[in-house]
């Protein structure tokens, strides 16, 4: 005996529904974005938990420049090598205002 709601049909009808749902979300998304407790939620994000890693992604970039050196100079790339090691890190932790991304 098929119950009023098989397996079946309950998959169709959770597909039709993400089908639906996902285009929505993103235009309900775009009215979220100028309210001022997720920027300052996105702040808070940044400040405990971004900032702190890009930390420690420059200073594990800094040991890698550092190891890395002798062969970054011997293939002529030790600019390439800084600048991916080492500033863009620095730039993303220090650089650009609070919560932007």
């Amino acid at each position: 005996m098929k119950g009023i709601f098989s397996f079946k049909r309950l998959v169709v009808l959770v597909t039709i529904f993400c089908l639906v749902a996902v285009p929505c979300a993103t235009c309900l998304a775009q009215g979220f974005e100028d309210d001022t407790e997720i920027l300052a939620g996105k702040m808070v994000g940044d400040a405990l938990v971004v900032r702190p890693l890009g930390f420690c992604a420059m200073v594990i970039g800094s040991v890698m420049f550092v190891v890395s050196l002798p062969f970054s100079a011997s293939g002529r790339n030790v600019k390439p090598a800084f600048d991916r090691l080492m500033a863009d890190p620095a730039l993303f932790t220090f650089n650009r205002p609070l919560g932007q991304f």
